[in-house]
């Protein structure tokens, strides 16, 4: 039975962080800065975070399962919760 295997391309563009968000860098951030806007620009260093839509599709990639923001955002408030309760 063979091994699963990661997607080597998708593992080199992202960080998966150890609560298991995906985090990466922006697109349309290296170059072609000069018609673009200086807060658009700055937006760009800043790293993003996968959305709820792209976790399934990466998780089948990466044969781990991940998080997306907004499911971790919502798992720490479940935890607060549950610390005050």
């Amino acid at each position: 039975m063979p091994k699963n295997k990661s997607h080597k391309g998708l593992a080199k563009r992202i960080k998966v962080t150890k609560s298991g968000k995906i985090r990466f860098g922006r697109p349309h951030s290296r170059h072609l800065k000069s018609n673009k806007s200086g807060v658009q620009v700055q937006s760009y260093r800043k790293k993003g975070h996968a959305r709820s839509g792209d976790i399934r599709a990466l998780s089948k990639l990466l044969f781990r399962p991940l998080l997306s923001q907004e499911q971790s955002e919502l798992r720490e408030a479940q935890r607060e919760i549950a610390v005050t309760a």
